[in-house]
C-alpha cells in the first residue's frame, strides 16, 4: 500500500528551496518556527538559521511584498529577543534575497 504524499503549497516549496540554498552556511537551520505565548501563538518565521552565536532570520513571500515581510521580521525579532540578528526577505517568484 502506497502512502499519499502531501501536496506542498508554492510558499512551502519556496521555503524548502531557500533552506537548501543556505544550509551549507549554517550549523543549524529550522523552518516554520513559532513564537509561542502563554495562551496562543504570537507569530511565525519561515527560517531561523544559526552559526555559532549568530542567528539569522528569513521571511519568504511568493511575490515581492517586502513591507509585509519587514514588519513580520521586526515583530519576531522583538518577540524572540533577537534584536542584533540579521534579517532577510526572500521573494520566491524572482528568487531574490534582500537584507532588511
Amino acid at each position: 500500500m502506497a502512502l499519499k504524499q502531501k501536496h506542498l503549497t508554492k510558499h512551502d516549496e519556496y521555503v524548502l528551496k531557500l533552506r537548501d540554498k543556505i544550509k551549507h552556511k549554517y550549523d543549524f537551520v529550522s523552518i516554520n518556527v513559532k513564537a509561542a505565548g502563554k495562551k496562543r501563538s504570537l507569530g511565525e518565521i519561515d527560517i531561523v538559521a544559526k552559526k555559532g552565536n549568530k542567528v539569522d532570520l528569513y521571511e519568504v513571500k511568493c511575490s515581492h511584498r517586502i513591507i509585509k515581510a519587514k514588519k513580520q521580521l521586526n515583530r519576531i525579532k522583538r518577540l524572540m529577543n533577537l534584536d542584533k540578528s540579521k534579517a532577510y526577505f526572500y521573494c520566491g517568484s524572482s528568487e531574490s534575497l534582500i537584507g532588511v
